[in-house]
């Protein structure tokens, strides 16, 4: 894979929750990020993280062979997107990685894309490879659904998210992972307005999403783009009224858990 070696490579990682035990950890898609950097720039990978350097998760990054880490020192309730807005001005990088969103706290999945929007660069989501950097630009596949991949040609610099799809992490080791360090700066200290106006409550069950195949090897990409849908009943609908055509959709949809009544 071609790649220019004076790349500034950067990858933007958060604190994770395990799903079952909620236990904080590093995050899987952001780990896959700091894996994907690894393998274009090895240990000048610079990684930056918004919060607080006390999470004895973020160790769990360094313990991925990087001997320091960039920590801009927030409140939970700081506007992340300014606090990296300042620190690229005064860091420039070519390329910006992050998971597609946080595992806890907002995981809305908007950061990427206001600081795109901020910095003036364009932003590729959920990308599985960077194939190929030269001459400025980026040969990067992005990840599409049942397993699918497009080819995208992007210039630098740009931000771009990394899907589940990516290559999985390496194990963390322990050892290195504490004697790591932190490079602690000050952050903006700028709240977030827009958070400050939502009104928080219990989650709710969500609907339920229909089925999406995600595969990895290029066997089971190809099966999933080929695999017809199994049968499961169901009428072809031709001469029936648009009221009994709706009715008929909207029974799939209550059938299928989508929407509940």
């Amino acid at each position: 894979m071609p790649v220019e070696t004076s790349l500034n490579i950067a990858v933007l990682v958060s604190v994770g929750q395990h799903p079952v035990s909620g236990r904080a950890r590093r995050a899987d898609q952001d780990a896959r990020a700091v894996e994907l950097g690894l393998t274009l720039a090895g240990r000048s990978l610079s990684l930056v993280h918004v919060g607080d350097a006390g999470e004895p998760a973020l160790r769990q990054y360094l313990g991925m062979g990087l001997r320091t880490m960039t920590v801009l020192q927030e409140a939970p309730e700081a506007d992340a997107a300014s606090s990296l807005l300042q620190y690229f001005a005064t860091h420039p990088a070519d390329i910006v990685l992050a998971g597609v969103q946080a595992e806890r706290g907002e995981a809305s999945g908007l950061l990427p894309y206001l600081l795109a929007e901020r910095l003036g660069w364009p932003l590729v989501p959920r990308i599985a490879q960077i194939r190929a950097i030269e001459n400025g630009r980026a040969e990067v596949l992005q990840a599409l659904p049942r397993g699918q991949r497009r080819a995208l040609t992007v210039p630098l610099p740009f931000i771009a998210t990394v899907d589940s799809a990516a290559p999985g992490a390496r194990q963390t080791a322990f050892g290195p992972g504490q004697r790591g360090l932190f490079d602690i700066q000050r952050g903006l200290a700028q709240a977030d307005v827009a958070r400050a106006e939502w009104v928080e409550a219990q989650a709710r069950p969500r609907p339920k999403r229909l089925n999406v195949v995600k595969a990895k090897s290029a066997a089971e990409r190809f099966k999933a783009a080929t695999a017809k849908p199994q049968g499961q009943g169901g009428q072809v609908m031709k001469q029936e009224s648009s009221r009994e055509k709706a009715q008929a959709i909207f029974d799939l949809l209550v059938a299928e858990g989508v929407i509940r009544q």
